[in-house]
Formats: structure tokens, sequence, C-alpha cells
């Protein structure tokens, strides 16, 4: 395995991205041992109760002050590093987040991303007598269902914050991402049980219901912007075939790339799932969760970022032709926010996949793991020796740039 120290970062402050290089390299066994035991241990949305205790661990061996949980979230995590020049400096948020998918397990490489966001906390403790300011680490569960981050803002985690910066895997290498405004809308069907054969008119089905909302969804995909997106499986269905169902859930997601259009859709999805309900004599509940916005990609970090990661060799490939949705979107409205993309798989290997999950414990994603703990961590580097730079952010961030 190459180590990072080999190569000559970019300018300005190469000497301290050097000595933040060398600080990932002497702790890549430590870093890349607890990117395999999270992929080994998958833990969804809200549950994720072993990553954050080894997360919480780990930063305090390295000398920080942590909180854990942090705020409601049993499994929150903020963790502080107080720099050693004294006097007035900037906060840089270091994220990280580490929920699996139900059922697939780490399929989008969040094992990658706790520990990179652990490596380059660590990797700027190792230089932090230099720094002034703080390096603030949060921890951030369910970033797959229920926006966990935001809840965090919520809490006041994000106060005082001047940055945050996150890596996500990818297939390809982009800094700038835009993914769409969604949400999580749970939608559950009441009927009246009957024989259905002997007295089938005597119920209310709520699965026929359901049925009739999904063929709804289907026919609006044909009038719906390309940009949008709108998907749910079945949760319950019935228990019986010989038995009127009176029970039928879904989980659906809405997501568009304009948030007064997501508006709209959100109205237009909650109509549907009524008139679904006045078909069929039944009753529904419509319940939306875990909004997640659209980004506000900060300009002037993604430089830095796109500056320091083509000393090493990695083009920005531009903007990702296949879209998501993160709650990390809803901190880009809170503070400067970049979440640039690195590569761990071949182009074309689909997220949310057994190839991708897979790929998220090769040795590529190790490599890359360690990759972007050392850009994160420069990027901040440059925060804390530039206090021209955090100006410049935060008067692009306000649209006085």
């Amino acid at each position: 395995m190459t180590t990072l120290s080999a190569t000559q970062p970019a300018p300005p402050f190469a000497d301290a991205k050097a000595a933040i290089a060398a600080a990932v390299d002497a702790a890549r066994t430590e870093i890349l041992d607890l990117s395999h035991r999270i992929h080994a241990n998958p833990e969804p949305a809200f549950e994720e109760v072993r990553a954050a205790t080894w997360i919480a661990e780990m930063l305090a061996r390295h000398g920080f002050e942590v909180d854990h949980p942090a705020g409601r979230l049993a499994t929150a995590i903020r963790a502080v590093r107080r720099g050693g020049r004294g006097g007035p400096g900037p906060r840089v948020g270091i994220l990280a987040e580490y929920d699996a998918l139900p059922g697939l397990g780490h399929g989008c490489g969040h094992n990658t991303m706790a520990a990179s966001g652990v490596g380059a906390a660590i990797a700027l403790a190792a230089i932090a007598d230099s720094l002034p300011g703080e390096v603030v680490f949060l921890g951030t569960p369910a970033e797959e269902r229920g926006s966990g981050k935001q809840f965090m803002i919520d809490d006041g985690l994000f106060e005082g914050i001047d940055a945050a910066l996150l890596y996500h895997p990818c297939d390809r290498n982009h800094v700038e991402t835009h993914p769409l405004a969604s949400e999580d809308v749970d939608v559950v069907f009441t009927g009246l049980q009957a024989h259905a054969s002997s007295d089938p008119w005597m119920g209310r089905n709520a699965l026929d219901a359901l049925i009739s909302l999904f063929t709804s969804v289907g026919l609006w995909r044909q009038q719906l912007r390309p940009t949008a997106r709108v998907h749910g499986i079945v949760r319950e269905g019935g228990t019986a075939a010989n038995i009127i169902p009176d029970r039928a859930s879904a989980w659906f997601m809405i997501r568009s790339d304009d948030e007064t259009e997501y508006v709209k859709m959100r109205d237009r999805f909650r109509a549907m799932c009524e008139a679904a309900a006045l078909a069929t004599d039944t009753s529904v509940e419509v319940t939306f969760s875990g909004g997640a916005r659209t980004m506000r990609n900060n300009g002037v970090l993604a430089e830095r970022f796109r500056n320091n990661m083509a000393a090493y060799g990695i083009a920005d490939q531009g903007d990702d032709p296949n879209a998501g949705s993160t709650d990390m979107a809803n901190v880009s409205w809170v503070c400067p926010t970049i979440h640039p993309d690195l590569a761990i798989a071949d182009e074309g290997t689909p997220g949310h996949s057994i190839l991708f999950r897979d790929a998220a414990a090769t040795p590529r994603a190790d490599e890359t793991t360690l990759l972007a703990a050392m850009l994160v961590a420069q990027t901040a580097y440059e925060l804390f020796a530039d206090p021209e730079l955090v100006a410049a952010a935060w008067r692009e961030f306000r649209g006085e740039a």
C-alpha cells in the first residue's frame, strides 16, 4: 500500500499538509480497522450503537472531548479538540456517517465515511498544538432514513461551525454534488376484514387501495420532470389470501432538484393517497419525515479541495449525472459546506447494491478512505491557517461574493 506522505502536497501550507499526510499514514491501521469493523457489523438508521461507540472511543484516545450521545439522538456524537495556539479561530466541522441500508448492509459505503472522518479528525489532532480555533467532529446518524443531521441542527450541535466537510464514496471523483430534495413517506391504508370467498362484499380492501396508489404513481411519472423521482416498496399487504386485507402499508420517497417543485409533488402525492382511499372506501394515514434539502455547494471550499486532490493525481470529473439525496444538504443551508465524492469502485458500479457494498471493503476502498481523510484534513487546515479563506467562504454563503 502506497504511503500518502510519499507525494508532495499542493501549496499553500505544503509542510503542514505533509505533516497531516504523515499523521494519516501513522494511524492507517487504526483507521482501516474501524472501517472494516463497521462494514462487518452493519446497523441501520438510528441503531448505530456499536459504530458510534467505537468512533467515540477512538476520538477520546486521540485527545478529543467527546459527547456521546449528543443531543436527542442516542447514536450522535460531538467531539471537540481545541487548538493550542490560543486566541480566536474557526470551528471546522469534520463529519462522519455510519448507518447501513436495511437488508443490504453498507451498500452506500458509509463505513468508509466514518473511518475517513475519524481519520481526518485525528490527523488534525496530531498537529492541534499549532492550530487556532477548534476541530469539531460530528458523528451523524441516520442519513439513509430520517435525516439525522436535521435533528442535530435543531439541537444546536452545528451552532458556531464555520465550515462542514464530508467525503462520500462513489464510482467517480467529483467535488460538487447536486442531490435532490427528498422526504420519506409512510402510507397506511385501513379497511375491514372479511372472508375473501364467502362474503367479500362485507370487506373494505386496504391492499386494493395500495395497489391503486402504486398505479397512480406509475402513471404520474410520465408527467414528472426528468429530475424528479417517486419510488416505494410495500411493507404490508395482508395476512392470508382468503382474508380481505384490513391493513396495507408502504414506504415511499419523493425527490426533486427544485424545492418549489418538490412542495407541489408532495401535495399531489397526498391527494393521490386520499383518492385511493376514496376509491376503495378505506381510510389513509400519510406521514412525511426525514426531509433532505437541495445542496448549496460552497465554491470557495470546493476549489481548495479540488486543488488538494489534484496534487495526488485525482481529477475532478465534473457533476455526477446520477443524483440521490442527502441530509448533508441541510447542513449546507447552515454553514459553508462541501460533500465531495471519491471513487472506491469502477465507474458504472451502482450505489445501494451488493456490488457497491462489497467494493466498500476492498483494498481500493481502503486507499480511498485514507486519501479522503487526508484531503478533508488538509482542506480543514487551510481554514485554520487562513482567516481570509473562512471569510470568503462565508461571503459566498451569504451571497455577498
